[in-house]
This record gives C-alpha cells, structure tokens and sequence, in this order.
C-alpha cells in the first residue's frame, strides 16, 4: 500500500478531509473526485499506480463523505462541492509549483470534474472521466418523481465482476448504504444542466472510460455529454462486458495502462 498523509482544509460546509499519496518529486498532480456514496480511501490501488508513474495524488472526501464534516450524502449545491475540489488542487500546487494539473473525476465525481473544468479551464492540462455522470442520466428524475424515495442502497454488485470489490463495499463503514436525499437528487438535476449549458473543455485533453455493461450510470446517456464537453481532443476507452467502477474492475491492470499511456501521451516528459 502506498504512503498516505491525511489533511484536514476548512471546506465550504465545514472540515473537509484530504488524503495525499505523496511524491518526492512528481512530474504531475492528480485531483482523483470519488463518486457518490464512497471516499478517497477507495483510490488507493488507483493511487499506487499513478504514485508509480510519477504522480502525487490529491483527493478530499466530499462534504458529506466519508471523514468529512457534513450530513451524510447530503449535497445541496454542487458548486461548493467544486469550490473545495479547487482548495485541494491550490494545496497540492503549492506543494508542488509547476507541476501540471490532471483532474480524474469518477461517476458523480465526473460531474463535479466536469464543472471544475468549466469554472477553472486554464489551470488543469488534463481531464479523466471514469463512467461519468454526465449528459442524460435518468435516476434522479424518477426519484424525484416519487411522494418517498426509496431505501434502496447501491449494489455492490453492480460495481465490478470481482465479487471481492462487492463485499469490501458492502463492509465498508465509511461508505454510505442507505437511500439517496431529495436535495441530493435535486442538486444532480441542476449541475447536469449547468454542465449542459457550460461550454467544452477547449483544447484541453480528455480521457473518457467506460464498462459498456454499466447498470448505474449508462454508457449512452454518458456519452452525449462527454462529446459536448470535449473541445475535440477526446480519447474513449470503452471495456466490454466492465461495470460502473473500472478502477475496480477484473480488468483494472488495462484500465491503469490506459491511464498512464494517456498522461505519457498528454503531459511534457
């Protein structure tokens, strides 16, 4: 496992904490933004990749999310979500001046990535989004259609076809298993039109993954806003048969190579 040092920042609804997988002298920084439900702590196979390849890793626990401050899953606006996103990239660019920004955002996590591009375009040098919610995502809708919404959790199964990722998430105390809030959902609903109605990336390069067997997030409603973000240096890598969390997947080995192959091919050497 690879180093950790943990930071506490003043978040825009209270401590946010911040996990740092540190690298004496890294050619990169990388902003991982988890997903829904979880926390940074589950970035650390992704982490010991990218620590490998050169990088430090920078990546806070959401408001709301696993160590920091906050109701749990609660989000009511998004846009503090990216704010404190940015107070993490300020920390780790200050630890590291010059080195260029990578933001890798995962599912929700790719749609606060999404709107960081949009509100801070010329600082990051590149974009990753792993099964991003982004473009036409139905969930939140029929949700809010709902008089209650329903305790239902997400799926371990539904992650990944290792059946060991599945039950390391159901264990998992940090990581949120009841139902989704209504300002959540609501919150989800305004940022996907924001980002809609946010303009592309310009010239910035992105790297779009995506299991085409993704229950939780479909590939199909992803795609529509990966193309309209993109300025058209775009690069997809879509696995057959690979659910919602591909860092997680039976074939994560191809994912990180895809990774790494990506910065080598985007970052100066």
């Amino acid at each position: 496992m690879p180093d950790v040092r943990e930071h506490t920042l003043t978040g825009t609804r209270g401590a946010l904490a911040v996990r740092e997988w540190p690298h004496p002298a890294p050619r990169a920084v990388v902003l991982v933004v988890h997903g829904y439900g979880e926390h940074a702590g589950r970035y650390d196979g992704l982490a010991g990749v990218l620590g490998r390849h050169g990088a430090a890793v920078y990546a806070p626990d959401h408001a709301g999310h696993g160590r920091s401050a906050g109701e749990r899953v609660l989000i009511e606006d998004f846009e503090d979500v990216v704010t404190d996103a940015h107070r993490v990239a300020d920390l780790a660019r200050a630890a590291h001046p010059g080195a260029p920004l990578v933001v890798l955002g995962h599912s929700m996590g790719g749609l606060i990535a999404a709107r960081y591009v949009q509100r801070y375009g010329d600082e990051p040098s590149a974009l990753i989004l792993s099964g991003p919610v982004i473009g036409a995502w139905e969930l939140p809708g029929r949700l809010l259609a709902l008089d209650e919404i329903p305790d239902v959790p997400v799926s371990p199964s539904a992650l990944s076809r290792d059946p060991a990722v599945g039950a390391a998430y159901a264990a998992d105390p940090l990581v949120w298993h009841g139902p989704m809030k209504r300002p959540t959902l609501q919150a989800f609903v305004r940022t996907l039109k924001d980002v809609a109605g946010g303009g592309d990336a310009g010239p910035l390069p992105l790297l779009w993954l995506h299991g085409d067997d993704d229950r939780l997030v479909p590939m199909s409603g992803s795609r529509p806003g990966v193309e309209r973000l993109s300025g058209g240096r775009l690069t997809e890598r879509i696995y057959a048969g690979a659910r919602h969390a591909v860092f997680h997947e039976t074939n994560r080995e191809e994912v990180f190579a895809d990774v790494t192959r990506f910065l080598d091919e985007v970052l100066p050497r």
